[in-house]
């Protein structure tokens, strides 16, 4: 490994562009600052809006995604420019993302208390989902990251991880340590 040092990338976080957030995109800013989160993914419900408003206030890169609610379960597209439309079939969804040259990643796998999406659809389209989410910081039962890290492992997928955050208390619950790199 080189020298340079590592930044922390959280994957998984909502504004109150989600319904069921309460998180401002300034007070979401102003903890990953606190937080030491220096590439953080805003993945709100059916929307890019507030990664874009998160974007115009903080001093750091954001990578812009959307956690989309496709008619076979939910689906993150990270690294998008335009908002891909809900209740599209999961195959749909994941063209939408790639036509922008988005990746794909799989959001708490096999929770049945989440809109998760279904596990024969994740094998079905296996070789065009780019990431699963190994490492959920809401995730009720503990067992549901460990089935989707063995999945992961299963298909050679890499694996994220993400806070899920809807409150300012669940902002850098979790992250994912890499190498800089840059969203535009």
């Amino acid at each position: 490994m080189s020298s340079e040092s590592l930044i922390r990338v959280d994957l998984h976080n909502h504004t109150h562009y989600s319904p069921d957030s309460i998180l401002s995109p300034l007070r979401f800013v102003q903890e990953c600052r606190r937080r030491g989160i220096d590439r953080p993914a805003v993945t709100d419900h059916n929307t890019i809006r507030g990664a874009l408003a998160v974007r115009e206030l903080a001093d750091f890169e954001v990578i812009i995604g959307e956690e989309i609610r496709s008619s076979d379960g939910e689906i993150i597209g990270l690294f998008l420019e335009k908002e891909v439309p809900r209740d599209l079939t999961a195959s749909e969804t994941i063209e939408r993302v790639k036509s922008q040259g988005g990746l794909v990643g799989v959001p708490h796998p096999f929770d049945h208390l989440r809109l998760a999406l279904r596990e024969v659809e994740m094998r079905t389209l296996i070789g065009q989902i780019d990431f699963i989410e190994t490492l959920n910081a809401r995730m009720v039962f503990p067992s549901h990251n460990d089935r989707a890290r063995a999945f992961a492992l299963e298909h050679d997928k890499p694996m994220s991880a993400g806070s899920d955050a809807h409150s300012p208390w669940e902002v850098g619950r979790v992250y994912a340590e890499m190498r800089p790199f840059h969203s535009t």
